[in-house]
């Protein structure tokens, strides 16, 4: 017997005076493998800090609207190595019960590049951990050898067939959290009662399993499988359906600014601007590659504005681009910001953003197909706290337009069942620069949209010199929608000094 293990049977030992919180510390200690958790939890119990003992070990983890959620260290309301097997165990037990042929379809395991020195904690070590336990059950699991964007996860359940998927990840928040959210078979994060019949499977399989520690299952299991090559392949190419004009994207001269935030997006928007025949945008160097500390940004959240983009907007000047596209660490949400011809910059918010890509996706789909062509069978979806620009969109154009509670998981759970039913969902959003053109959330496709959006004007002239992207969602959607008064949008002209011309379009 270690040392440490001698340490813990002493600490076990030692009362708190608290029944509950001595039972929850003995099962710390018997149950964690990770020696820099397990040692925080003893240091705690060492000098008698009962109540961050209990605050940390007396609740568990529950789903919010992104998942499971917490700072990474010790404890069982935080994300760490115990917290995540007990949570993968509980996925089991439950899809079990769900799916006859679990077994057969298998799971898929996604990560982004976070991590925590301190608690030995990082999103690749929770991966191999979660897709541990399935492989130790005799579950094929399909689990990423390389960190990949949130949108990959429910695309892959999707394409590979399987019941669930699992990405790790904490999104845009804080560098001391992370994450662990959950995908149902439709490609959807869990809805109720999904969500509280897991943690309920969780309750009751707190002890870890024979073989839920042993990562290196990873390595040699026969059931472990890759599916980055596969899935990024035909992701790329599913973008190219949505790709309405790709020789112009080819001769276009615009040129942007890309920053990834220090997270998984920069080679995958890489291979998404090529698929559309654009050049590849300009990386930002001090943000390009993975950095789990975040380490030039406070808060690596692009719905905080020019704040976080002065890298970005700094480059852009240099390079002489007029636009910026930023995706979030987890490459789920984009922001986009446009040089002004008063020298400053315009960052769009989610409601402008969605404006336009809807008129967009609209515009191409009837250009599209003939004119008898159902457009009764064409949806497009925002949650509650959004704006209602595609409300107005549809009552002018007569298509469908449906409202959803707060949260990306209901938005997918209700395109699926639309797709389910034979209808066609052309665009999805919420206010928080959430976009969904291909349903799994992709501000990849919606970067290059926004791309093929502002060349299409530019090359059939709808010539506008300045703040193109700007008098594009006014001029193209909320006059023709009637959402601002005419008078709004010519005071917003005459204050840019924009001349427009506008060519008919065939």
């Amino acid at each position: 017997m270690g040392d440490g293990d001698v340490n813990s049977n002493l600490l076990i030992a030692r009362s708190t005076g608290d029944a509950q919180l001595d039972e929850a510390v003995g099962q710390w200690l018997s149950w964690d493998k990770n020696p820099k958790t397990k040692e925080q939890i003893e240091n705690l119990v060492r000098n008698g800090m009962n109540k961050e003992l209990r605050d940390r070990l007396c609740c568990r983890l529950t789903f919010g609207t992104a998942g499971l959620r917490s700072a990474m260290g010790a404890g069982f309301c935080y994300i760490n190595d115990l917290t995540v097997i007990q949570s993968t165990q509980g996925m089991y037990k439950y899809l079990e019960r769900c799916f006859s042929d679990f077994r057969q379809r298998g799971f898929v395991v996604g990560y982004d590049t976070r991590g925590q020195v301190t608690s030995s904690c990082s999103s690749k070590r929770l991966a191999k951990l979660t897709a541990a336990v399935l492989l130790a059950k005799g579950v094929p699991v399909y689990l990423f050898s390389k960190y990949v964007p949130t949108p990959f996860v429910p695309y892959a359940v999707q394409q590979l067939k399987a019941t669930a998927g699992v990405m790790i990840t904490a999104s845009h928040n804080r560098k001391e959290d992370n994450g662990y959210k959950v995908y149902w078979e439709n490609g959807a994060q869990i809805t109720s009662p999904h969500d509280k019949e897991i943690l309920k499977c969780i309750e009751e399989c707190v002890e870890p399993w024979n073989g839920s520690w042993n990562e290196n299952l990873v390595d040699t299991s026969p059931l472990t499988r890759d599916p980055l090559e596969e899935i990024s392949k035909s992701y790329m190419e599913d973008l190219k359906k949505i790709c309405y004009h790709r020789e112009l994207n080819t001769k276009t001269n615009l040129k942007f600014i890309h920053t990834s935030f220090h997270g998984v997006g920069h080679d995958y928007v890489q291979l998404a601007f090529k698929a559309f025949g654009f050049k590849p945008p300009i990386p930002v160097p001090e943000q390009k590659d993975p950095d789990p500390d975040f380490s030039t940004v406070k808060c690596p959240n692009p719905e905080e504005g020019e704040s976080v983009l002065e890298l970005s907007l700094r480059l852009a000047e240099k390079e002489s681009a007029r636009v910026v596209v930023a995706t979030d660490p987890d490459a789920d949400r984009l922001a986009v910001a446009e040089l002004q011809e008063n020298g400053r910059w315009k960052v769009f918010t989610g409601n402008e953003l969605a404006a336009l890509f809807g008129w967009w996706m609209f515009r191409s789909w009837k250009v599209n197909h003939s004119k008898e062509a159902d457009v009764k069978n064409i949806y497009m979806l925002a949650t509650t706290v959004s704006s209602k620009i595609l409300k107005a969109i549809a009552l002018q154009e007569g298509f469908h337009f449906e409202e959803t509670l707060p949260g990306f998981k209901w938005i997918g759970s209700r395109v699926k069942d639309l797709l389910n039913s034979g209808k066609e969902v052309l665009f999805a959003f919420e206010e928080s620069i959430g976009m969904d053109i291909t349903f799994q959330r992709p501000p990849i496709s919606c970067a290059t949209n926004l791309l093929l959006s502002k060349g299409y004007s530019k090359s059939f002239g709808i010539l506008i010199p300045q703040n193109l992207i700007q008098s594009l969602v006014a001029l193209m959607v909320y006059y023709t929608y009637g959402m601002l008064p005419p008078a709004m949008i010519a005071a917003s002209l005459i204050r840019n000094r924009c001349c427009l011309q506008v060519k008919r379009v065939k």
